[in-house]
């Protein structure tokens, strides 16, 4: 009987040796005479265990991580294709503390299935949202969305119903769906994970949101740095189409879709919607200035609705299920599962699906273990480069949109990374300044000079250190006219991470806590 084993293809897995792993085990099985199926699986995303290798007996799949090639002959001699005991065994997958305190909805296949075999995606659960949605009228379908109070995973938050509606309603004769896969932000890497361990749930979510606004024509902007995504990406396109489920008669509806993947200049503003669209035009990726909306004059100049991964991937479970079925999940008006993402200085690193309203304690001791070096946590900063860093009185505040708005911080695309207290916070400071400056597309003057005045002030308060510089108003006022006057969020948010740090770490600046109250 031959037995199942799987080997995950994840990036990150295969960072730290999964390929080697998988050669290794083939070559094992081959001199012992066993009969063994290997299965590239995605990610569970318990990124310390990787290589996560999963054996299947009797229809459960049992855990040993992480195991690298020299690991291998010792498995097969503990009996690991019996569940045998080893130093690296984690028992049955389902049953690991980790996995086990997860909402797992829009995740809910990651690391089960084969990513490229739709076969596969269709036995669980698979394609129900976009069998559901061909038989219900457009408004319909941007009702269920809107009722699961959906709002844009890529760190904007707007509602997702309000964004498809205005689509829905507005006149072109041709509107697109495009997909923002820029994922850039430092600390995140939901994005990556979905389209590389589950890409039909995203092309399924994709054509639901044609469905529901009257488009035929999809896009992904994929970043560049992401060519494992790519090829998952570029076969499941391929299978999609062979199979009925993209092309002129989607699932023999008599409807039409069709997918073009688009590889990304390779620059961080091109996350920003407009940027993008003009990259995908062929253009120099600049910020245009709004109005008129993407949703009313986008793509090509045609309404057109952009939205991330994580959100056209979480679609195809609210179809499935229904708008109330999701709103259960979550708190107040963030509704729903966030996969948040743990990175930096933590023992247990990986991504966390669970439902909006739990604390950054939680996820940060109940998930991450506390740091890796066994330091206190200092500072945690959400939202990537541009996110405000949260000081340890922060860490009871529960993750949702408002909650972190009301304290000038931000959730963003849930990508959390910790620093111990080592950590000097005006160089952190410092380096969300020079970030600005480095990625800035050059066109608005408080985004373009700010940010370089921005590093200039802090070199200045740098080079004071121990004593104060006077030059911390100065900073804050710069700070304000980028928050008001920048085109877009890429300098209307570099202040969140500098004055976060002047706020909560004034030491680190040469500042005493008087005087930084004084100076404010």
């Amino acid at each position: 009987m031959t037995q199942r084993i799987f080997v995950p293809r994840d990036a990150s897995a295969v960072s730290v040796g999964a390929e080697r792993v998988c050669r290794t085990i083939e070559n094992e099985a081959r001199n012992r005479g066993l009969d063994v199926e290997i299965v590239r699986n995605g990610s569970r995303g318990l990124y310390w265990l990787e290589p996560l290798i999963e054996v299947e007996i009797d229809g459960q799949r049992v855990a040993y991580g992480p195991v690298a090639p020299e690991d291998v002959p010792g498995l097969f001699e503990a009996g690991w294709l019996r569940g045998g005991a080893h130093a690296l065994f984690h028992g049955p997958s389902e049953e690991i503390p980790y996995l086990k305190r997860q909402t797992r909805l829009t995740f809910a296949r990651m690391g089960v299935t084969d990513p490229l075999s739709l076969e596969d995606y269709r036995a669980h659960g698979g394609l129900k949202g976009l069998e559901r949605a061909l038989d219900m009228k457009a408004e319909d379908i941007v009702d269920a969305v809107d009722t699961g109070g959906l709002r844009g995973r890529g760190g904007a938050g707007f509602p997702t119903g309000i964004k498809w509606r205005t689509v829905m309603n507005a006149d072109g004769g041709q509107k697109y769906i495009v997909c923002n896969a820029d994922e850039g932000d430092s600390g995140t890497f939901s994005d990556r994970m979905l389209m590389e361990g589950d890409p039909f749930c995203l092309i399924e979510g994709m054509i639901i949101a044609g469905l529901a606004v009257g488009a035929d024509t999809g896009y992904i902007y994929l970043r560049s740095e992401y060519p494992d995504a790519w090829d998952v990406l570029e076969d499941a396109i391929v299978t999609a189409t062979r199979e009925g489920m993209l092309g002129a008669n989607v699932l023999g509806s008599g409807r039409r879709f069709e997918l073009n993947l688009f590889k990304g200049a390779g620059a961080y503003v091109c996350g920003e919607e407009t940027s993008l669209l003009e990259s995908i035009e062929g253009k120099r990726g600049l910020v245009r200035a709004k109005p008129p909306l993407p949703a009313l004059q986008g793509l090509f100049g045609q309404p057109t609705v952009v939205n991330n991964v994580i959100t056209l991937a979480s679609v195809p479970w609210i179809l499935a299920h229904g708008g109330e079925a999701y709103k259960a999940h979550g708190s107040g008006r963030s509704r729903g599962t966030l996969p948040f993402q743990l990175a930096g200085n933590l023992k247990r690193p990986g991504l966390v699906e669970v439902a909006f309203g739990m604390t950054l304690r939680e996820l940060l001791y109940d998930f991450g273990g506390g740091s890796a070096s066994g330091r206190p946590i200092r500072a945690v900063q959400v939202g990537g480069p541009l996110g405000a860093y949260l000081p340890e009185s922060r860490f009871d505040l529960p993750l949702d949109y408002e909650a972190f708005a009301a304290v000038g911080a931000t959730v963003g695309h849930g990508g959390i990374v910790a620093f111990d207290d080592s950590v000097d916070m005006a160089k952190m400071a410092r380096y969300a300044m020079e970030f600005c400056a480095i990625e800035s597309c050059g066109k608005c003057t408080p985004c373009r000079i700010g940010s370089v005045r921005g590093v200039e002030l802090l070199d200045s308060m740098l080079a004071a250190r121990p004593q104060r510089s006077n030059d911390d108003t100065l900073l804050r006022d710069l700070c304000q006219t980028m928050l008001e006057g920048s085109l877009c969020a890429m300098g209307g948010m570099t202040p969140y991470p500098v004055l976060s740090a002047l706020d909560h770490y004034p030491e680190d600046f040469g500042l005493s806590p008087k005087q930084e109250e004084a100076s404010t």
